[in-house]
């Protein structure tokens, strides 16, 4: 074990839960007593390995070696990760300090990767060329914004299909992500956009120049501008001189811009941590790439210590070996194996039913069986490859009554008027933003879109915009409406009326009769904004509350599509995409075949069915005690342009062979007689044969 300086009863108490590997991590570089000579660590955490425990406590044994928690970057990919580490490191500390009822000192820089990026933005805004009053654009708004420069370019009325305002955006983060040339990128991913290489080029430099005019930026700028100040030799020195530690949660899922950052901070990696796991590296479709954490150790000399979190705390061994039999099979990869004290008897069931509705009657009726058995329906979860695979289990399950939640569905920020409220502050914080002013002023009856482009444009060449507001003259359709919104934004302006959240509380007031003529279920909707509000009360300004809401908005909104929360107990029903870090009692996997898992649209390289493989692992691994792969003859396939939609005969996926059938119990469904039970579980084979089978094959 690592040689640890002494310790006080406390702190001793404080460590004694962590395993010897976690400890390794949690002391790496402090052997002298001291936290300012750690070199860069690697800490490849495996699915339930307690990764987040042992983040939490390296963090807090930092600051007992003498760290400064305001000199301590620590990144997470959601702003609650970042809180519930704060949380976690502030109880180590606590116990360990014996501070009773006093606050442990906080972590002012632990956050998202974009929104720590904003707040940098922010603070050097003058010597990257941004005005510090720039707002940030949400996906839509910046898919809008694309969308107007896309039309004055002439590009929405040409005799050809161009690519629409998402798709264009969607190359554009793509290049802006991975670092790539915009002819690698159409060539990758979007090969269908190719013969537009030239227009693209040409509508994206105008975008920048849109974005540079308006003062926006959007959520790849706050990556890219970050990255520019960590390549520039004077401000990266500053920043890491800012840093003494940088520690990076989920590193599997950086992508180029995020790990050229570090590597500019941190070129020695003096400081640097990071926490990933490459066998659970699944966002390639948003940039990330599972070369940053296969290739950290090497971009360092001396390599950078590798650290392996490989007990799982979560799942039964059976389950845990036939997960490691997928993944074991990549052909890349840092080596673990995943192991437990938790033997149990129960195996993983591979279920072969005939097409897709035996699958979803198998998966109701096997969600009530262990409902009867004690195992309430928010214990277990549904998972797909793609969201429209789990069509027929929803109307199964709507069938039989069976309460169910989807993960999806319209998020918060996208809901209509959440987005009207929100554009007035935006409007006010940024009177050069078009789209927040095209909004606000079109909410407005008689006010239409040629009218607000001449306010707009006033604004634009007046000194003052609150003043050019005040003095423009509305014609009759809109005089009763005007005063208010003129007097509104002037008071939104003044920095001697502004009191925050009274701002938002005086932009909602405004709204209301707005809300109320244009939606007929206003009520729920004003309940949306009533909370907003509450959230607005728990920021120090405007300028933070839209920067961080716009980075990590709350999941739903009242006119959200999906199920309401109407009862008590119900099942979970989600991509598998969506489910990575949760867990569940009991996991069913449906469409285990290839065209599936691996998708049919993904199996254009050997990376990307090694992405497959590694989906695959992650929904095996959220189980604890259950796990059901199902393999369904037929399946149904749509949007199929050359031959239209069709039932497949599927096969088994790939990445279970074989050889791995003898770890499972096949299941066989329905049975072939009616009056027998719901299910029959193939013969299995004595012990003895197995175990000879299983040597013929290893």
């Amino acid at each position: 074990m690592t040689p640890q300086p002494p310790l006080s009863e406390a702190a001793q108490a404080a460590f004694a839960a962590l395993n010897e590997r976690q400890r390794e991590a949690v002391w790496h570089g402090l052997e002298a007593g001291s936290a300012a000579s750690a070199g860069p660590l690697l800490v490849l955490a495996g699915a339930g390995s307690g990764k987040t425990m042992a983040l939490a406590h390296r963090v807090a044994n930092l600051v007992l070696h003498g760290a400064d928690p305001q000199r301590i970057l620590l990144l997470t990919f959601s702003r609650r990760a970042a809180a519930e580490m704060e949380r976690r490191v502030g109880q180590v500390l606590a116990r360990v300090l014996n501070l009773g009822a006093a606050s442990p000192p906080s972590l002012p820089w632990a956050g998202t990767f974009h929104g720590i990026g904003a707040r940098l933005l922010r603070e050097y805004a003058a010597q990257i060329g941004l005005d510090e009053s720039f707002t940030i654009h949400d996906r839509g708004d910046a898919e809008d914004l694309m969308g107007m420069v896309r039309h004055e370019l002439g590009l929405s009325s040409g005799t050809r299909r161009f690519p629409m305002k998402g798709t264009c955006l969607s190359i554009y983060s793509r290049c802006v992500n991975t670092c790539a040339s915009l002819a690698e990128v159409l060539k990758t991913a979007f090969p269908w956009c190719a013969e537009w290489e030239v227009e693209l080029k040409r509508l994206f430099g105008a975008y920048v120049a849109a974005k540079q005019q308006q003062n926006v930026v959007d959520y790849d700028d706050l990556l890219l501008f970050w990255s520019d100040m960590a390549a520039d030799a004077g401000l990266a020195q500053a920043l890491s001189e800012r840093f003494d530690h940088i520690l990076v949660d989920e590193y599997q899922d950086t992508n180029r811009l995020q790990a050229s950052i570090l590597l500019g901070i941190k070129p020695e990696g003096r400081g640097l941590t990071v926490v990933g796991d490459d066998a659970q590296s699944i966002y390639s479709f948003r940039g990330a790439t599972v070369r940053n954490i296969l290739d950290f150790p090497g971009q360092f000399t001396p390599p950078a210590r590798i650290v392996t979190l490989d007990r799982n705390y979560r799942s039964l061994q059976p389950i845990l070996d036939v997960s490691n039999a997928v993944i074991g099979r990549a052909t890349e990869g840092h080596a673990k194996r995943l192991w437990t004290d938790r033997p149990g008897k129960r195996r993983g069931q591979l279920v072969v039913v005939p097409d897709e509705a035996q699958q979803a009657r198998w998966v109701a009726e096997r969600a009530l069986a262990l409902r009867e058995g004690g195992l309430k329906l928010t214990a277990q979860a549904v998972l797909f490859r793609a969201a429209d695979h789990s069509a027929a289990v929803e109307l199964e399950l709507a069938r039989r009554n069976i309460p169910f939640v989807k993960f999806g569905g319209l998020k918060f920020l996208e809901a209509a008027h959440v987005k009207d409220l929100l554009a007035v502050l935006r409007f006010a914080q940024n009177p050069r933003g078009r789209l927040a002013g095209f909004r606000v002023l079109q909410l407005m009856p008689g006010l239409g879109p040629a009218t607000a482009a001449r306010i707009l444009d006033g604004m634009d060449a007046a000194a003052d915009p609150a003043a050019a507001v005040a003095a423009f003259k509305p014609n009759a359709a809109m005089a009763g409406d005007w005063p208010a919104f003129a007097a509104l934004y002037a008071a939104l302006r003044d920095p001697q009326q502004q009191a925050w959240p009274g701002d938002l509380e005086q932009a909602l007031a405004w709204y209301l009769p707005h809300l109320e003529r244009l939606h007929d279920d206003a009520a729920p909707r004003r309940a949306d904004l009533e909370q907003l509000v509450r959230l607005g009360a728990g920021y120090p300004s405007r300028e933070r509350f839209l920067a961080e809401l716009t980075l990590d908005p709350p999941e739903a909104s009242s006119d959200q599509s999906g199920v309401p929360h109407l009862d008590e107990d119900y099942l979970i029903l989600s991509t598998i995409h969506s489910a990575k870090g949760q867990e569940w009692a009991s996991v069913s996997v449906l469409n285990v075949v290839d065209g599936c898992i691996p998708s049919d649209m993904a199996t254009g390289s050997s990376a990307d069915v090694e992405e497959e493989r590694r989906l695959l692992y992650v929904a095996m691994t959220r189980a604890r005690e259950h796990l059901h792969l199902l393999v369904p003859h037929r399946f149904y396939v749509t949007q199929q342009a050359a031959r239209g939609d069709r039932h497949l005969y599927a096969a088994r996926t790939r990445f279970i062979t074989e050889r791995d059938l003898l770890d499972y119990d096949q299941v066989f469904w329905p049975p072939p007689d009616p009056a027998g039970p719901a299910a029959r579980a193939a013969p299995r084979l004595p012990v003895g044969v197995r175990e000879r089978s299983r040597a013929a094959w290893d």
